[in-house]
């Protein structure tokens, strides 16, 4: 199921306003560069910032994601019409062939069913062309990130355009690994509303991820590390032969 975070159209508005800073995307549309991709699928496209920049080059892309709302803000932006966005998910995408298909920032670990990672790596594979590439990161688990989702480490008050401002903390509720659950809290200074969000990620071990990709006909070109995280991501290249 779909994250409140993404799915309320109230929160869906404010991923953009509180993370301005999408610096962990430049690795991508280097790689974007690197590979020549001329046709991406962005899997879990969100609200639309990494399909928009590849858009802007002059790249044709799908953007797919299970959150109508988030869908809704990425639909609403300037030059949105370059791009062809899909309401769902990776595991039942309509026919296409692409050079390069991405899941970035919290994506691959926010798939957190065994079931529905295996369909998302058959739908990628399915999506390539011989050739292609899939692209994803994934947290290292042994540099336990979720130590820091707290509120004493997390809450802070942005003032959003159009919208006052909104205080926002995050709460670790469960470790079970390889689960991590915690809640975002949202207090609308303007209204006084609070909305939460509660989320689970998977964190998987490199070797996992290195036999799943094989398990669905990947191979494994490079792991390299996330340039803006260094030390603390994974980020896997895998080709379809």
């Amino acid at each position: 199921m779909t994250d409140e975070g993404f799915r309320h159209p109230r929160l869906a508005a404010l991923y953009d306003p509180l993370d301005p800073d999408r610096g962990d995307l430049d690795a991508y549309l280097c790689m974007a560069e690197e590979f020549g991709a001329r046709q991406v699928l962005d899997i879990g496209c969100g609200t639309g910032v990494f399909a928009l920049l590849l858009a802007d080059r002059g790249i044709e892309v799908a953007g797919v994601d299970p959150a109508g709302a988030s869908l809704d803000v990425a639909r609403a932006k300037p030059a949105a019409g370059r791009v062809r966005w899909i309401h769902g998910d990776a595991t039942d995408l309509p026919p296409m062939r692409v050079d390069l298909a991405t899941m970035t920032a919290n994506v691959a670990q926010a798939i957190v069913d065994p079931e529905v990672w295996a369909g998302t790596l058959r739908g990628a594979h399915a999506a390539l062309r011989p050739g292609g590439r899939l692209v994803f990161e994934t947290r290292d688990p042994a540099r336990r990130a979720w130590e820091g989702w707290t509120r004493e480490a997390s809450w802070g008050v942005t003032e959003v355009e159009g919208v006052g401002a909104v205080e926002t903390w995050f709460d670790l509720i469960e470790v079970s690994p390889p689960l991590v659950t915690f809640r975002g809290t949202y207090v609308f200074g303007a209204d006084g509303a609070v909305l939460t969000s509660e989320s689970t990620l998977r964190f998987r071990e490199r070797d996992e991820v290195e036999r799943d990709l094989a398990d669905h006909g990947f191979v494994l070109e490079d792991v390299r590390d996330a340039p803006d995280r260094p030390g603390r991501e994974l980020v896997f290249v895998a080709r379809r032969p």
